[in-house]
């Protein structure tokens, strides 16, 4: 059986616009979150699902990405 771990990435937060993309010890949120998940034995495979491009080019570098709409509900 495959799992499948979706990580949703908004880039358009009220309260910290842009926190994905916001580094932390010289890498961005996101990837910490993506590099802690793949840890999971039980997740055949984890995905970043984001409406905004800059999320997206960054998340392309260590993590498969799935674009969705902007008016998808949070």
């Amino acid at each position: 059986m495959n799992i499948l771990g979706l990580i949703p990435a908004r880039y358009a937060s009220t309260r910290f616009p842009g926190k994905p993309l916001h580094p932390i010890a010289g890498k961005p949120l996101i990837q910490h979150v993506a590099e802690r998940c793949k840890l999971a034995k039980s997740l055949s495979e984890v995905v970043i699902a984001t409406d905004d491009e800059r999320i997206a080019a960054v998340a392309r570098q260590f993590c498969r990405v799935e674009m969705t709409r902007a008016d998808h509900p949070s």
